[in-house]
């Protein structure tokens, strides 16, 4: 069996799916589990720009480098390529499910799904307000890495 390939998406891919994509790898490398990870947004606003500088910051200081990310939108070869892709709001879900190929194997869920007791809502968008919400930001996309891992280290036994 391949390793488990998880792709977030948010609309931009420079605040909420970059720090998801941190933290997962991060999670993922303390429970030792190979996993591949990246993010996309479904807009292409952002297409080649390092994240925001908050989300930067917030990532920096828990001990993650996130500069050398680039934005880049969701490919319907990702459908294929990636075992699982997770939606940081329903709004980007909806979209996901819109521009899915009929060939696109990939499990396709809103990313606190795997939290319980989050189940059905979004990660919430920091991008206009202040670095407090990068803060809401990262606790929420941590709860989910540890969720992933856990799940991902239950199925490969």
């Amino acid at each position: 069996m391949s390793a488990p390939a998880v792709l977030f998406v948010c609309l931009g891919n420079i605040c909420r799916s970059p720090l998801a994509e941190a933290a997962l790898r991060a999670e993922a490398a303390k429970a030792g589990l190979v996993v591949q990870v990246d993010s996309a947004g479904t807009g292409d606003w952002h297409v080649d720009c390092p994240p925001d500088t908050r989300a930067q910051a917030v990532a920096a200081r828990h001990g993650i480098d996130i500069s050398g990310y680039r934005g880049r939108q969701v490919t319907a070869a990702d459908f294929r390529r990636f075992t699982h892709i997770f939606a940081l709001d329903s709004d980007n879900l909806n979209n996901l499910r819109r521009i899915r190929p009929s060939d696109g194997g990939a499990a396709l869920g809103l990313l606190m799904d795997m939290v319980p007791g989050r189940e059905g809502s979004g990660v919430t968008d920091p991008y206009y307000g202040d670095a407090a919400g990068f803060d809401a930001t990262w606790d929420d996309v941590t709860r989910a890495a540890m969720a992933i891992v856990k799940r991902l280290s239950s199925i490969r036994g």
